[in-house]
């Protein structure tokens, strides 16, 4: 990763840009896992094309700390993201990413 990543959080009712360090996604990816545990992660499909790499995952876990003021329900969750990395000298610089949260809201919720 470059020593500051662009992310560009594309979400239709508050989109948002953020500018996160190496040690910041860490500790945003620490934050994952404290809400979904230690999760499995399929990369579904991965290509690129000049300075852009196109990927969409699958993580699967389970709902063991409070997510969005929802209380844990030790339920498992499946969230489905796809994001665009733009690529400088072979480091990640800027992001655009897109998380199924109305699946994952449905999935604490019920």
């Amino acid at each position: 990763m470059a020593p500051v990543v662009t992310a560009h959080q594309v979400q239709a009712e508050d989109p948002a840009v953020v500018n996160r360090t190496p040690q910041q996604y860490a500790e945003h990816v620490q934050e994952m896992i404290d809400a979904y545990g230690t999760f499995d992660l399929r990369v579904d499909e991965l290509f690129g094309s000049g300075d852009k790499v196109y990927a969409r995952w699958t993580q699967h876990g389970h709902h063991i700390g409070q997510v969005n003021g929802i209380a844990p329900t030790g339920r498992p969750v499946v969230q489905v993201t796809s994001a665009v990395y733009r690529v400088v000298d072979g480091l990640i610089c800027e992001y655009w990413i897109q998380i199924d949260r109305w699946g994952l809201h449905a999935q604490l919720a019920t």
